[in-house]
């Protein structure tokens, strides 16, 4: 039971937290970039970025971290079946998602956060960081989701 549990919890996770990414990659950073002035923007993208430490995203996004690296650990060891899902699961979400968040996006988003979203600074950096967090953005999507999906299969 709990070799089916496991898995089948961390897919779901993780499939939410791709379905968070992606609705930022679809038409969330695609509206604010193309239909807010960019003080509007910059500060819209500051204010997502002070609101989602506090939010159930990230228990999934960081708690995560630590189920892939047991689900891992279990697979390796020969405790769970399909340990290659498991451990392919896991390398997928820790570089793909935790990674490219941990040196990619969120850096970005302390610079953002350090300037006046109406400063000349704000106006001058916006439009590069609306493009390359939406990039690395995209880069976490499909992660996410290919390990949720690996999780699954490794649950059933």
């Amino acid at each position: 039971m709990l070799s089916t549990l496991f898995p089948f919890a961390a897919g779901i996770a993780s499939l939410l937290v791709a379905g968070v990414f992606l609705s930022f990659s679809d038409f969330v950073m695609r509206g604010i970039a193309q239909e807010a002035p960019i003080p509007a923007g910059a500060a819209a993208m500051q204010g997502l970025n002070r609101t989602v430490y506090r939010s159930l995203f990230m228990v999934l996004l960081i708690g995560l971290l630590p189920v892939a690296l047991a689900l891992a650990g279990a697979g390796l060891a020969g405790a769970l079946p399909r340990a290659p899902l498991l451990i392919a699961a896991a390398l997928t979400y820790v570089l793909g998602v935790a990674m490219v968040t941990g040196r990619g996006n969120v850096p970005m988003n302390h610079r953002l956060d350090a300037m006046s979203a109406t400063g000349p600074e704000a106006r001058s950096y916006w439009p590069r960081y609306a493009r390359d967090w939406t990039r690395l953005n995209h880069i976490r999507t499909a992660a996410a989701a290919l390990s949720g999906l690996m999780w699954l299969l490794a649950a059933r």
